[in-house]
């Protein structure tokens, strides 16, 4: 009997030792390929570079699906393009912004996300800015005098130095100084669009009415050279955004009574509705085929910039990680799938639309790893209110080089997420979906939805060291012997501690921009 057993005991750790080793082999191969084979700067050129932006409705976006669905079959990996929804049409053209008095000089701005066009050729007119009114009466009376006219809606920036080149060279004074000053403007401002009784998206409509030639705005992010180009509330007249130095100077120039006027030549193309897509790549699992480990990064951006690191290192991260399991792990036991989605940007709908369109699948996902928030190192990572997260994520972890994991923040069991990503549209259907958070890289002033936010941008030693940690995370996801567990902690509330209700799964919006 005792040998019987010392024979069972030395079989079953020969067999855990030959698992081990084969587990350390497939680790080790995806390593070598992710450090040695990359092909992210070539996926960056070509989705960045050679598609540009992405905006949901855009010809770009749908070009996009259609180069991803076939860089996808390039490497043996089937891949779809799944309609969700239906979206406004629209494609942007030339933006030339030209002040023609007092003297001449380009000025550096793009027109508004699915703003109208200028009339063929452009339009001179003379910039004014909103006066101060003692109430909507006596804004409705001005309203007439802007016919023909550009009008700049936004407060002026009193200095276009970022916050830390302040730090860096100011005084003490010169800092306190400056922030209550800047302070003050966007205060007596802000009163002031009040004074016309319309909010931020109904006062460029006001104004078009009465006969404005356009809308001039300036969302500056707060680093040197980057504005937030986000989307037009005109449907008449062309809504643009100016560099912060350019809109500083015509704000000057008409405020002393100079008359500055600019030409505006900004086209556009309304291309009626058009069908909106999530695209989807599977590799087939071989033991267990209809249970699902999940990729998950959103593909659209805004177009101020060509999306880099929103989301395109998030896009292309997940590529990879595709290409290289596809290399080194051709048969997984679960399917691998990931999925590209449209419109996250307007709220999360891509996602959402595929959680709704797809409930039969929820219960089988065994767990989703997301990447969104630009183009840094792996920094953060939270159970998202799953229980028994902190058991199976730590011992996938384990599994990564040391040098990756050792510099990621863990908090378990966390907080459901509720929004923010795509990740979300998934925690809502109780499915331990995880967001790669990761290092700022100055995301939030610099790219995040900026005019800066291109391929220069994009950290390739920090993607690749994402592309390594993804990718083993997947593997043992894929060959972990059981389904993960879902237990749910109760949420608790951050700004009070009591206890919340776990989010619940949102529809989409399946015909967006046509109101």
């Amino acid at each position: 009997m005792k040998k019987v057993y010392l024979y069972g005991l030395g079989l079953m750790l020969l067999l855990t030792g030959q698992v081990q080793a084969q587990s350390q082999e497939v680790i080790n191969a995806i390593i070598k390929e992710a450090n040695e084979n990359s092909k992210l700067e070539v996926l960056a050129h070509e989705l960045m570079d050679g598609v540009g932006p992405r905006l949901v409705g855009s010809p770009q976006m749908q070009k996009a699906h259609d180069w991803a669905v076939q860089k996808y079959q390039s490497w043996g990996i089937p891949a779809r393009n799944e309609k969700w929804g239906e979206w406004r049409g629209w494609e942007r053209g030339i933006t030339h912004i030209d002040m023609i008095a007092p003297w001449t000089k380009s000025l550096a701005g793009t027109q508004l996300a699915w703003s109208p066009s200028s009339p063929k050729g452009g339009v001179t007119g003379e910039v004014v800015i909103l006066p101060e009114f003692a109430d909507s009466l006596a804004f409705q009376k001005w309203l007439p005098t802007v016919k023909g006219k550009y009008v700049m809606i936004s407060a002026p920036q009193l200095t276009g130095r970022p916050e830390y080149n302040w730090e860096k060279w100011g005084t003490k004074e010169s800092q306190e100084k400056i922030k209550a000053d800047q302070s003050k403007v966007e205060s007596a401002w802000n009163t002031r669009l009040q004074k016309t009784g319309k909010n931020r998206r109904d006062l460029p409509i006001a104004l078009e009415n009465a006969g404005a030639a356009g809308i001039i705005t300036s969302y500056w992010s707060r680093a040197f050279g980057a504005n937030k180009i986000f989307s037009a509330s005109t449907k008449k007249v062309p809504t643009v955004d100016l560099s912060l130095e350019d809109y500083g100077m015509l704000f000057r120039l008409a405020e002393s009574g100079k008359k500055p006027q600019i030409h505006l030549n900004a086209q556009s193309k309304e291309t009626g509705v058009q069908p909106t897509f999530n695209t989807i790549a599977e590799i087939k699992g071989s033991e267990k085929p209809e249970e699902y480990v999940m990729l998950s990064a959103h593909f659209d951006s805004w177009d101020g910039g060509t999306g880099a690191t929103d989301n395109g290192t998030g896009t292309i991260l997940m590529m990879e990680v595709m290409r290289i399991l596809k290399q080194v792990y051709p048969n997984p036991k679960r399917t691998i799938l990931v999925g590209h989605w449209g419109s996250e940007e307007q709220g999360l709908n891509g996602s959402r639309g595929f959680v709704e369109d797809h409930p039969e699948m929820m219960d089988k996902i065994q767990v989703l790893f997301n990447q969104d928030n630009g183009t840094g190192r792996v920094a953060n990572l939270s159970g998202q209110g799953f229980v028994h997260s902190y058991e199976y994520l730590g011992r996938w972890l384990n599994k990564v080089p040391r040098e990756i994991r050792s510099e990621i923040d863990l908090d378990f069991p966390g907080n459901p997420g509720g929004g923010g990503s795509d990740y979300a549209s998934f925690v809502a259907a109780g499915v331990p979906a995880f967001n790669l958070s990761s290092l700022s890289w100055d995301y939030g002033t610099q790219t995040w939805h900026t005019n800066m936010d291109t391929y220069d941008k994009i950290v390739f030693d920090d993607v690749r060291s994402n592309a390594v940690l993804a990718a083993i995370m997947v593997y043992m996801a894929c060959e972990e012997p059981e389904m993960v567990s879902r237990e749910k902690r109760v949420p608790l509330n951050f700004r009070t501690g009591e206890p919340t209700e776990w989010p619940t799964p949102r529809s989409p919006n399946r015909k967006g921009g046509m109101d």
